[in-house]
């Protein structure tokens, strides 16, 4: 079946038109969803007024969802499959942990040994105005490199850690989130799965490539961001409240602007598809000597 959608920007990203997840989905129409999301790299859903079981089975769709180990003060505690991004007060009145999620470019769950293949993130509450997320084409971004600088990044090997902008975020959570996500490397050249197509994987979460000392990657990490988020790759998003927005880790970037008043309510839940094994555990005094 046919989908229709509607470009978003030239760079990226389409809106799906007249889809209902209030219905059943058939696998012909879920088809045409999927080719859509592989083709644009993001999609959007508008007024989706679901539930959180239909928010998962919709994900579910797209493949086996993560249940979250590595963020365990983020998840629902309900449902495990749902991430929090979000700034109401914990139940016991002390900030939200999440309140800063994404406020980094950076592809989902880069810091584990399965990055995410997608993320679908829904708008519950938000701001009237601010509070926007960006996206980048990193296919475009590699591809507009030049050939001397494709040689130059082939072999290297991004070093991601699982940090957030984090300012007043509980020591306990750090110290917890430390313990569970190890740096990671991961190439900075990756290679679609399904598509084939070379894309460039880095972003603020990756500090020093693997072998080489922070202060020698800082040049090269900085213009590779620097390149990859040129206004000619980006498409920004303005929540609406019951947005849907579903994108493809492997071939974008993304970040949450908070450029919103922070006495107001945003939040947002986020189901992650798990992807396929990519990357190794980079031991902590290895990665600070190299």
């Amino acid at each position: 079946m046919t989908v229709e959608t509607s470009p978003l920007s030239y760079a990226l990203g389409a809106e799906v038109v007249g889809i209902d997840l209030n219905r059943p989905l058939s696998e012909s129409e879920f088809g045409g969803i999927y080719r859509a999301f592989l083709e644009h790299g993001v999609l959007l859903l508008r007024g989706q007024k679901i539930s959180r079981e239909q928010h998962i089975e919709f994900s579910r769709r797209f493949g086996e969802l993560d249940r979250h180990d590595s963020l365990p003060r983020d998840r629902h505690p309900k449902y495990p499959e749902l991430l929090m991004v979000t700034n109401l007060p914990q139940a016991n009145g002390e900030p939200s942990n999440s309140r800063y999620t994404g406020q980094l470019w950076h592809s989902d769950m880069s810091f584990t040994l399965v990055p995410s293949l997608g993320s679908l993130l829904r708008g519950v509450e938000v701001p009237p105005v601010g509070g926007d997320t960006m996206f980048t084409n990193m296919y475009a971004a590699y591809e507009a490199l030049s050939a001397g600088m494709k040689k130059l990044i082939a072999d290297l090997h991004g070093v991601h850690r699982p940090e957030r902008k984090n300012a007043g975020v509980a020591p306990e959570w750090e110290k917890e989130n430390r313990r569970l996500n190890p740096p990671v490397a991961q190439p900075v050249v990756r290679v679609h799965p399904e598509t084939g197509r070379k894309a460039l994987y880095i972003g603020e979460k990756v500090k020093s490539f693997e072998g080489m000392t922070e202060e020698e990657s800082r040049p090269l990490i900085d213009y590779l961001i620097r390149h990859a988020t040129r206004p000619q790759f980006v498409y920004r998003h303005t929540w609406r409240p019951d947005d849907i927005l579903v994108w493809d880790n492997r071939c974008t970037m993304h970040v949450a602007l908070g450029d919103y008043d922070p006495s107001l309510r945003r939040h947002m839940e986020r189901t992650t598809v798990m992807g396929t094994p990519s990357g190794h555990v980079v031991l902590e005094d290895a990665a600070v000597a190299a």
